[in-house]
């Protein structure tokens, strides 16, 4: 079933909507840029031998989406981030953001939550 347009873009705004909570935009942006540049990377060159960026194991998108559940997905997500990084000299480039701050994401099961509703709101749209 195709998407329109209209409803793709209304459905992402929803999603940055319930991901900034009360976050700042300067801030928030530097957690959806990595994001999205992770899976449209994973998307594009996961597996592909002449790939322009490396996706290293345990660096790519689905290794994100693996962590719904996890206690200590805040972590993780940064690890897996950092792997990204590390194999593109990328690194201080899409490692800024921390997923496991507790100041813009809670403490706790409240930074699992955020987490979480991330994913799910991401990974629904996308």
């Amino acid at each position: 079933m195709a998407i329109k347009k209209s409803e793709l873009y209304s459905s992402l705004w929803k999603s940055c909507d319930e991901l900034r909570g009360g976050m700042d935009a300067s801030q928030y942006k530097d957690y959806v840029l990595v994001l999205l540049f992770v899976k449209y990377v994973s998307d594009k060159y996961a597996g592909r031998s002449d790939a322009l960026i490396e996706i290293p194991a345990g660096g790519g998108f689905a290794d994100m989406v693996a962590l719904k559940g996890n206690i200590e997905i805040g972590d993780k997500m940064n690890k897996i981030i950092a792997r990204l990084a590390e194999s593109n000299n990328l690194k201080g480039v899409i490692d800024v953001a921390d997923f496991n701050d507790s100041d813009k994401l809670g403490k706790g099961k409240e930074c699992s939550s955020a987490s979480l509703t991330w994913w799910e709101s991401l990974r629904i749209r996308l």
